[in-house]
């Protein structure tokens, strides 16, 4: 069986926990053929764009004291995951090198005094690219033949769409066949960078915050693997936030519908995006504990686990806002809405959420909370001076809320359980959507009500027992 295994940034973190993936790849590698996708160790990447942002304004000194930090930081971690001086010596070479290409960028920017997208994802390249030597040099410090790569050696190449690139898939699975597939076929266990690849012409992208779980499902949709592994810090997909719920409990089963909209609104253990290659392909996805190995985790597969629970989980997120739109002249005038969301994904802004009147005279729609204010600019840009729309509002201080489980499909009386619980613990909703498919009910509270409206429904449906 040919198993990705995915270690993020807390798996990654220190020179022990780097000792645990070895382990866990080495106990792996006695059955499967491995390919190993390493995320930047915890904390890095936001160390790098805080660099990047600040780095017009940087001195020379300030560049080689933060260059020194991140030295120090994976030195410690070498010195500690790898016992062999030779092996440690070869690592931090590499590294040394790696951080001199970092020096000479930074140092850059600060003469030019501006941060493109471009050399904001070189910059941010670096976190996978010291740790993945790291994770293979205690690889061989074990005895395992492993080496690394980065994304786009491997195979992950993506269009110029920097900050949040994406993967050409026939690119991506001829470089695989030219690299990939022969290491693997050679014995070779590869570590591979997540969350970066390069375009056809060779230029560093990244695939978005987040986005090594997405590297790992196209890795494994080009090299034909079995499985999928994400190896986090919890034991797999949780009920409900645990730092929310306290009787929160681990998924046993997802199906990939269920994973995909636990993970939009704020299932932060999984990328969304992981699911869509592996579906594509239909590989299982298993999201385990490093730190707990023995833990079964949560599967996620093409079906969801037979249950007499029709709730799976109930995801929240208060990372977010909501733009209320009205105006009695969009009532029958077709395509506003249509233009709305055009708009604003011309200009890089996803929608989270949306509902819409019966009588089409308001449009409510959930960003990011960071897009907001820019959304609400855009939107009256656009369309008051046609006078389409009368009135946006914001609203910043909010939180979302998503009740998922493919069970509710067909089962009357879910939304009204949901609502009624929520209604019971004295939270207001502001607004609703629930999609066709029905395996998602969404709402939106008062952030100060985020807690109450989880555990609510979290006890409604019993979601802490044992199916």
């Amino acid at each position: 069986m040919r198993v990705v295994m995915k270690f993020g940034g807390t798996s990654v973190g220190t020179g022990e926990s780097i000792r645990k993936v070895a382990k866990i790849v080495t106990d792996a590698a006695e059955e499967h053929e491995v390919i190993v996708v390493v995320s930047a160790m915890s904390g890095v990447t936001d160390e790098l764009v805080r660099a990047a942002e600040s780095a017009p304004d940087w001195t020379e000194e300030d560049v080689k004291n933060f260059v020194g930090k991140l030295r120090r930081r994976h030195g410690k971690a070498a010195s500690e995951a790898i016992s062999s001086d030779l092996i440690r010596r070869e690592v931090m070479g590499y590294v040394d090198s790696l951080l001199e290409e970092l020096e000479k960028v930074l140092l850059g920017l600060s003469y030019v005094g501006e941060v493109t997208p471009r050399s904001m994802d070189l910059i941010l390249s670096f976190g996978e690219r010291m740790s993945a030597p790291i994770v293979a040099g205690a690889l061989r410090d074990r005895g395992l033949e492993a080496e690394h790569l980065e994304g786009g050696e491997a195979g992950v190449i993506t269009d110029d769409g920097f900050g949040e690139a994406e993967p050409i898939l026939p690119a991506c699975r001829r470089k695989a066949q030219k690299t990939l597939i022969p290491m693997i076929e050679s014995g070779k266990i590869p570590v591979i960078t997540g969350f970066i690849g390069r375009t056809i012409d060779g230029e560093v992208t990244t695939l978005g915050r987040g986005g090594s779980d997405y590297s790992a499902a196209i890795i494994g949709c080009i090299s034909e693997a079995d499985e999928v592994q994400i190896w986090t810090d919890v034991d797999g997909v949780m009920t409900a936030n645990p730092n929310l719920v306290p009787d929160a409990r681990t998924v046993p089963r997802l199906s990939y519908e269920e994973a995909m909209e636990l993970a939009s609104f704020g299932a932060e253990v999984l990328h969304p995006k992981t699911v869509i290659p592996a579906r594509s392909e239909n590989i299982p996805i298993r999201v385990k504990n490093t730190f707990n190995p023995e833990s079964e985790g949560t599967l996620i597969t093409s079906e969801s686990e037979p249950s007499e629970q029709v709730v799976k989980a109930v995801a929240s997120s208060s990372d977010v806002g909501m733009i209320d739109i009205r105006g009695t002249t969009m009532i029958g005038r077709p395509g506003v809405a249509g233009r709305i969301f055009s708009r604003l994904g011309d200009e890089g802004i996803n929608v989270i959420m949306i509902s819409q009147s019966a009588s089409e005279s308001n449009i409510s729609i959930v960003v990011s909370r960071p897009e907001v204010r820019r959304a609400a600019r855009i939107i009256e840009r656009e369309f008051v001076g046609e006078r389409v729309v009368e009135r946006v509002t914001t609203y910043e201080d909010v939180a979302v809320v998503a009740v998922v489980g493919e069970g509710m499909r067909g089962t009357p009386g879910v939304a009204s359980r949901v609502f009624r619980a929520v209604a019971d613990a004295g939270v207001n909703i502001k607004t609703i959507s629930q999609g066709a498919s029905e395996v998602n009910i969404s709402f939106v509270v008062a952030e100060e009500d985020e807690a109450a409206a989880v555990n609510a429904v979290h006890s409604e449906f019993e979601l802490g027992e044992e199916a």
